[in-house]
């Protein structure tokens, strides 16, 4: 059942990073678009909780990704791309993510998510493992800078998720399994 579940979170994300990939075409201008990104996240999250900038960099690292997810009815699928910087030693590790779920739902959004990891083997395990297990109801209308989503923030494991909805109409209730592995060619 695990080996199944693996195969399907990795088949999608497959099919959904064609969707979320960057368009350029060096390894070099795909770091710098997933760097780009991870910038504007940081910037666009200080400006909604100010005090995150120190929570920030005060950890031993932490992880920005960004994430379309798609809604049919009985199923959630989503994926995207991210980087974990390590603030210790300043080495930046890409990753990709894929997501699959069941419950109730409907639409599709692009979201961002920002994990503050509060001690070093937090950072490793999901590095090495990078898997995140769990339940998510969530209400979205938005589109720029109009419109609202209901997000939010969480702490577990050792480590505080943040999450921020760019854009997207979706309403859903959802068990989900996240698998976050690294990227092979950015690294």
């Amino acid at each position: 059942m695990n080996k199944l579940f693996t195969s399907i979170v990795i088949i999608f994300a497959v099919l959904i990073s064609g969707c979320v990939s960057t368009d350029k075409s060096t390894v070099s201008e795909k770091r710098q678009a997933v760097l780009t990104m991870k910038n504007k996240v940081l910037t666009d999250l200080y400006k909604m909780k100010p005090d995150v900038r120190s929570q920030i960099s005060s950890a031993p690292g932490y992880a920005v990704f960004s994430n379309i997810n798609i809604n049919l009815l009985f199923a959630s699928f989503g994926g995207g791309q991210g980087i974990v910087k390590n603030n210790n030693t300043g080495e930046n590790t890409f990753m990709k993510m894929g997501e699959v779920g069941i419950g109730l739902g409907l639409g599709a959004k692009d979201f961002r998510i920002v994990f503050v990891f509060h001690n070093n083997d937090a950072m490793n395990r999901f590095v090495e493992h990078g898997w995140a297990v769990g339940a998510q109801t969530d209400a979205a209308a938005k589109a720029n800078d109009k419109g609202a989503a209901v997000g939010g923030e969480i702490t577990l494991d050792d480590m505080t998720v943040y999450q921020i909805t760019e854009s997207g109409l979706a309403l859903q209730a959802t068990i989900k399994g996240t698998k976050y592995w690294q990227d092979d060619e950015l690294n």
